[in-house]
């Protein structure tokens, strides 16, 4: 498994943002009032993460009062960091477009609510993209002293 990248990150983002924004101003007025939990929930699964990460780094790094962690367990750990930042880009993207298509009519209840909701709800999505990078960045194994020999090797050839 290689790294998440940034960049596919974010054209998934702005992808799903151009998408949602088109469907949107055709289909507004059909649908129901956004739903603020999400913003609570997606708080609350950044939060997991990171509190994750932070467990599974120190174990890694094999610190003092630790347990070391398995290979498998550390692999599926940086397997739910790449698809929760990759699921958290297409809501952020989702609840972006929304929010750019609602800005201009805050003159409005309805409108303002649904565009401090999806707001909101953007801004947690990015809050869980961060906690998801950070978990995958955790299980990465750290270099030791045979790795930096391996890497001046390289070098010369």
């Amino acid at each position: 498994m290689k790294p998440t990248r940034i960049a596919i990150l974010a054209a998934v983002l702005v992808g799903v943002a151009v998408v949602v924004w088109a469907l949107v101003r055709f289909w507004y007025t059909s649908l129901p009032p956004l739903p603020w939990t999400m913003v609570p929930s997606l708080l609350l699964l950044a939060l997991g993460e990171l509190y994750t990460a932070f467990f599974t780094r120190a174990r890694i790094q094999h610190r003092p009062g630790t347990k070391r962690i398995e290979p498998l367990v550390a692999a599926r750990l940086a397997a739910l960091g790449k698809a929760s930042s990759h699921a958290a880009a297409v809501l952020v993207g989702g609840f972006a477009g929304i929010a750019v298509f609602l800005a201009s009519s805050l003159d409005k209840p309805t409108p303002r609510r649904d565009f401090f909701v999806s707001g909101g709800t953007a801004l947690a999505g990015i809050a869980l993209i961060g906690a998801a990078l950070f978990l995958e960045y955790a299980c990465r194994v750290p270099k030791g002293p045979e790795d930096e020999d391996d890497q001046r090797h390289a070098s010369r050839l």
